[in-house]
């Protein structure tokens, strides 16, 4: 079951931009938790322990136990507003759910056992075609993450969403296709080819070789170093 993280919040009487404003003034960040046909609750967070839950990277997967008053809420995230400049958050989103909800979530993509990849030990590249994958389930079912195996899989191989084993009742989005997560690529070779150094040969500004030994001063010159003057 997916983890849950408790929050104390504090309630908010009133609704609106300048209600908002007033809380962010105050020092806490104005947020409100909706649906599953009830009320709106308005409600404040500490920007501190928010902060460090949207830094964790798992913030829209996670379901949060919110505390407010004498009532507690189980909720998912849905959204965040950030100031445009600082990126501060500046209000968030919270979503009651029922024992039927599903949601379509974006979970991020682990891959494992690099090592025991034909393709990578030759040399091949891991071509990354998708970092996250949205899927489809309850809150009580959303993975923090899926995990591909990549065992097995040669320079040319592609891994699909079919070949990822995801948690039971846990669905892509995307059902028309079998689409693909990552490649084995083909590695670049890069051959570094500058005919300046094959066989210290000399080239002119066009590239071409200069015919001669290269040593100066040994032919004859017209008029300069001849003879004794009369």
């Amino acid at each position: 079951m997916v983890e849950v993280t408790s929050v104390v919040a504090e309630l908010r009487d009133r609704a609106g931009k300048g209600a908002a404003r007033a809380t962010r003034n105050a020092g806490r960040v104005p947020a409100v938790i909706y649906g599953n046909k009830q009320a709106p609750v308005m409600i404040s967070l500490e920007p501190i322990q928010l902060t460090k839950e949207l830094n964790s990277g798992y913030f829209y997967t996670r379901i949060y136990e919110v505390e407010a008053g004498d009532k507690k809420e189980r909720v998912l995230p849905r959204d965040v507003q950030f100031h445009p400049v600082t990126d501060v958050p500046l209000h968030v989103d919270f979503m009651r759910f029922g024992p039927k909800t599903k949601f379509n979530v974006e979970v991020s993509v682990e891959f494992i056992n690099e090592e025991e990849s034909p393709g990578l030990r030759e040399g091949g590249v891991l071509n990354v075609v998708r970092y996250t994958v949205e899927l489809r389930c309850s809150p009580d079912a959303i993975p923090e993450s899926v995990t591909a195996d990549l065992t097995g899989y040669a320079i040319g191989d592609s891994l699909h969403i079919s070949e990822i084993v995801l948690p039971e009742g846990v669905t892509p989005t995307i059902t028309d296709r079998d689409f693909t997560v990552a490649t084995i690529a083909t590695p670049t070779i890069v051959v570094d080819e500058d005919p300046t150094e094959e066989d210290g040969l000399m080239l002119d500004e066009d590239g071409e070789p200069i015919e001669g030994d290269g040593e100066e001063g040994d032919g004859d010159s017209d008029g300069e170093g001849g003879g004794d003057e009369d």
